[in-house]
């Protein structure tokens, strides 16, 4: 068995050390895990219904400690993280409704009735990326248990204090102590054997496109389903009928949040190019504004990157002959600091095409609406996107051309539990979050009973 340091991003000091499974622990974690599903699912949907709210209620009762443990091990401001838990409780309450209401239907056909049955699948592994641990988690773990299977979850090396917490608090609330297991471990191991594991009916992956692309190629050895959340280059489009001063106070926090380590970052700023000098007058000061510092601190609003390696990644993208506009400020010393940066590139630039996955921001402008369109699609993603206008039939006709899974109009909203999030083209494959994400961790079965004619 190998093991890993767990560090933090803000100080740089060693958290703890994290013993990485092998292929023979998982797989005795799947055997286990399938004996604990066949039993979950043989309980009453009220049973069922009850465990995941004794669950929800347990993470609330230890919000603040989940939040500190995120704070110290991915360097998100106090605040954000708060959140965070909290959103992890208020998804398991949301799904907590689903075993009562889990409906098939009663189809009419001649001869007889018809009716159909949502099976859970069995066993579903989720493998969970480091920008969003404890929430991303949720958004597999929480659905796929309320389906009726068991869950085996692998969360990012970087990252596992979170996940690791929230599987010792589900047998704290009273779950069997094999339905969810958190199995820390390297991609090419733990996420590995997910893949190729016949006792393993679906892959929830979230991540990078190109590790995505293996993880469904993998699946496809036996037909395995696989939900994919991947990367993205999302565009913010500002029209010169907007108001013009809010969307350059709220662009910052449409990029920046988390460090720009969010698949859902606005990282191309569009600009009407009649509207294009005001913008960046009025964006240069809220970029300066960002409150970058020590995320233990309450007010806080982006801290450090989550590692070395991440942070000569995003700083290749911005070297000494970089077209910057202007950069925010990041505290100087210990931890993984990058400012908040805009840069002003051409449009072929790979600033503007590859996904930095940093607070590094490309502002563009555009002639018109045809030409806005056209920009915001030249791209292999289409996760998420904002579109600032006030004319309402723009606002529709827009939002129906960009090639994209989750839009907002004059607001930066990508996620909400009850609504359904995911990518077009290269951003995945399914839908999380929603009312119907349920039934993407169930079989329909088809049954039909004769009925004799007297």
């Amino acid at each position: 068995m190998t093991s890993s340091q767990v560090i933090n991003p803000a100080t740089e000091e060693v958290l703890t050390t994290v013993d990485h499974l092998d292929v023979a622990a998982v797989d005795d974690a799947v055997a286990r895990a399938a004996a604990a599903q066949r039993k979950w699912a043989r309980l009453a949907p009220a049973e069922r219904a009850a465990a995941l709210r004794a669950f929800a209620a347990v993470v609330d009762a230890h919000v603040d400690e989940l939040a500190a443990l995120e704070v110290a091990n991915s360097g998100h401001p106090i605040g954000q993280a708060e959140w965070e838990a909290g959103h992890v409780r208020d998804v398991l309450q949301f799904y907590s409704a689903t075993p009562e209401r889990l409906s098939g239907k009663q189809i009419p056909v001649a001869g007889g009735l018809d009716v159909t049955f949502n099976e859970p699948l069995g066993v579903v592994g989720v493998i969970t990326p480091w920008n969003f641990p404890m929430t991303i988690a949720a958004w597999g773990f929480a659905p796929a248990l309320a389906a009726g299977n068991a869950v085996v979850l692998k969360p990012a090396e970087w990252t596992p204090l979170t996940t690791i917490r929230l599987g010792e608090l589900a047998v704290d609330a009273g779950l069997p102590s094999d339905l969810f297991q958190v199995l820390p471990g390297r991609g090419s191991v733990v996420g590995e054997r997910f893949v190729t594991h016949p006792g393993v009916r679906k892959v929830v992956f979230t991540g990078s496109t190109e590790v995505g692309m293996r993880v469904m190629a993998g699946a496809a050895a036996q037909v395995k389903r696989v939900t994919l959340e991947l990367g993205g280059k999302s565009a913010n489009i500002v029209f010169d009928d907007c108001d013009l001063e809010k969307a350059a106070a709220t662009a910052p926090y449409g990029v920046f949040d988390n460090a720009g380590q969010d698949c859902c970052a606005r990282s191309r700023i569009l600009v009407q190019r009649n509207v294009y000098d005001r913008f960046m007058e009025l964006l240069e000061p809220a970029v300066q504004k960002v409150a970058v510092g020590d995320p233990t601190v309450r007010g806080t609003e982006m801290g450090p990157l989550v590692s070395r390696p991440h942070w000569e990644s995003v700083a290749s993208y911005v070297p000494a002959d970089a077209p910057v506009a202007f950069r925010g400020s990041a505290p100087e010393g210990p931890g993984f600091w990058f400012p908040p940066t805009v840069l002003t590139p051409q449009r072929t630039d790979r600033t503007v095409t590859e996904e930095i996955f940093g607070p590094v921001v490309t502002v563009l402008p555009f002639e018109d609406e045809a030409d806005a369109i056209a920009l915001a699609n030249d791209t292999p993603y289409g996760l998420s996107g904002s579109i600032w206008t006030d004319n309402l039939s723009r606002a529709l006709r827009v939002s129906r051309a960009v090639e994209s899974g989750n839009l907002s109009v004059n607001s930066h909203s990508s996620v909400r539990y009850n609504t359904p999030f995911g990518g077009f083209k290269q951003s995945g494959l399914g839908r999380e979050l929603g009312p119907d994400a349920p039934l993407s961790f169930t079989e329909t079965k088809n049954v039909f009973f004769a009925v004799e004619e007297l």
